[in-house]
């Protein structure tokens, strides 16, 4: 009987582990191109929307001219880790201000879509065409011009490097 426990114990702890991997490396990947909507809905493609856990997410300021999207369950450790160092560093208080000011929780719908306040639409100078692009961790919307510039630039950098 006891040998039996031990056994059903760790094929338990062996399938909570390999769930607990799996959830952790779960990462959003790809770019898309959804519109924006005149009310200020985005739909989240479903290749996305399927490593969110639940029906919101918070959406913040990105360091470049984006809207972070992240899992509301993830946000406060992803915020954390960006705001690493010691309380009471100016850089580290400039960043929580930058990051928690900006950031609010928003539902997503029944089809997929969020409401991007209007404060960060225009942060990010979203207009009609967007990227919606899996960045590991989190997703980011960027106006599609906006990003194919960005994405042109760095694209010259990588090539310049590999010469």
């Amino acid at each position: 009987m006891a040998v039996k426990r031990i056994i059903m114990d760790t094929i338990w702890c062996k399938t909570v582990n390999f769930a607990l991997m799996r959830a952790a490396m779960s990462k959003f990947l790809g770019q898309y191109n959804p519109n924006i909507t005149d009310s200020s809905r985005i739909a989240l493609p479903k290749k996305l929307r399927k490593h969110i856990r639940g029906r919101e997410v918070v959406l913040s300021k990105g360091f470049d001219k984006c809207v972070f999207v992240y899992d509301k369950n993830d946000w406060l450790e992803a915020a954390q880790k960006k705001v690493s160092s010691p309380r009471g560093d100016a850089t580290t208080e400039e960043l929580e201000r930058y990051l928690y000011t900006s950031a609010t929780e928003a539902p997503i719908d029944s089809q997929g879509r969020v409401v991007i306040p209007t404060d960060l639409i225009s942060y990010a100078g979203l207009t009609g065409k967007t990227a919606v692009l899996g960045v590991g961790d989190h997703i980011e919307v960027w106006d599609s011009n906006v990003w194919d510039e960005y994405l042109g630039k760095v694209q010259k950098k990588v090539t310049a490097n590999k010469g």
